[in-house]
Order: C-alpha cells, then structure tokens, then sequence
C-alpha cells in the first residue's frame, strides 16, 4: 500500500536557486528508502519538505492518501503527526535527562499520560541500548550515545514515518556503528524509514530501494543491487563508482 507520494515536486530558496526539481516518488508502508548522492543534490531538502520545514513552490505531497496543505498549519500538524524527523545534530535539551528529553515531546505537543510516556519513553531507549542512562544527562553521554536518544525521542512520537537526515555526519568514525546499529533495530520494526547517508555499505545492506539524486533531481531508483552493481545512468555508476574507490 503506498503511504507516501511526491507528484512533481519544486522546491526552491529563491527563484534563482531551485533545490528541487520535478521529483515524484512512491513509497509503500514498512519500505527502507535510502537516498544517495553527491553534496548539494536535493536528498536532505527532500526531508525538509516532507516534514513542512520548506514548502515546495510546486508538485504536491500525499501522505496516507491525503494531500499534504502546506499552507494550512492544521493540516501541517496533522503530517507531523504521521512523520518525525532526525537530523544530524542531536539538538537534545542540555538541562534535562535523557528520559525526560525523549518525554517532553509526547507531552507538551500531544498532552499524552505522563505515565503512558514514561514507559514508552523507557521502552525505546532500552531499544536503542541506553537503558542505563535514564537519568544520565547530554553532556555525560558520548556523541553516539546522544544520536541514540534523539532516535528514541523521535520514536515516543510514535511515527509511521521516520526521515533520518544524515545521522552518522556529526559523529567520530568510532560512534558511528552503534548508531547505524540502532537503525539495523529500528528496521525490522516495520516503520517506514526514508535514510539520507553517504555510508554505503549500510545503505546496501538496510534498504529495499535506493534513490541517487543529483542537481535536484532523481536521476536513478533501484534496488541496492541494481543500484550498486547494474546502475542504468552513466551518472549513478559514475558516482558509485567513485565511492567505492575512495
């Protein structure tokens, strides 16, 4: 069942400097989409748009059969219901615990039980392995271990999608397989993951599909074999290509 659809889609900063352009995609429900490509090709902006962070100046967004209003913050809030977004910057709250930073979000946005919180709180940080730092705070955590709680904050939102914008970026190269190893967990538990990310092994190994964008624009989707070994455009085998070689 496809649960995303991105018909036509421009995005833009300014007229002179389009972003996106003309991109349509389909993803079904539990799919693992990662998207590939050199810097400045559009993948992050992809993100951003889907979450309302910038709205398209064209195309449209259909999420669960409705048509994404960007220009309605009703509707707006409805999507984010649906979608939660981790970026590559942990942006945790400094003065608060880590369970009370993956709390604060159900329960200020949502009004949920703080009980009810609590224990989905406990539960996905247990998850992402860090069920001994409940009361730990960021700055006693090491940049893994906080990319861990910004997972698990974005899941006690409890999302049907989930837009990971380069999570291992920020991080030393020691750190990032234990992030990457939080997401090998969160894949098989059937939420529908869209992944930004250079590590292309992982890329590989996690996904159903891969999209390779370049210069705003689509320019090859497949599966990781088709992409990585039977690439079809020129560009896509150019620049998996020179991945691989470096």
């Amino acid at each position: 069942m496809t649960q995303l659809e991105i018909n036509g889609l421009f995005a833009e900063y300014s007229p002179s400097l389009p972003i996106l352009e003309d991109v349509s995609l389909k993803i079904e429900t539990g799919e693992i989409i990662s998207i590939i490509g050199p810097s400045g090709s559009g993948k992050s902006t992809i993100l951003r748009v889907l979450v309302g962070l910038l709205h398209p100046s064209q195309g449209h967004v259909i999420v669960n059969g409705t048509e994404v209003n960007y220009k309605s913050p009703s509707a707006l809030k409805s999507m984010r219901d649906t979608m939660a977004m981790v970026f590559q910057q942990f942006n945790l709250f400094q003065n608060m615990s880590v369970l009370r930073n993956v709390m604060i979000a159900p329960l200020k946005i949502k009004k949920e039980p703080e009980a009810e919180v609590e224990a989905r709180a406990k539960e996905y940080l247990e998850i992402m392995g860090l069920g001994e730092k409940f009361d730990a705070y960021p700055d006693q955590l090491s940049g893994g271990q906080q990319q861990r709680v910004a997972l698990a904050r974005a899941l006690a939102l409890r999302p049907k999608i989930l837009l990971l914008d380069e999570v291992t970026s920020a991080l030393d190269p020691e750190m990032v397989n234990e992030v990457l190893d939080a997401i090998r967990v969160l894949s098989t538990k059937g939420i529908t993951l869209i992944i930004v990310s250079h590590e292309m092994a992982f890329v590989r190994e996690v996904s159903d599909r891969v999209i390779m964008m370049d210069d705003g624009k689509v320019v090859e989707i497949g599966t990781p074999d088709e992409i990585f070994t039977a690439a079809k455009t020129q560009r896509c085998r150019d620049f998996i290509s020179n991945i691989i070689q470096h």
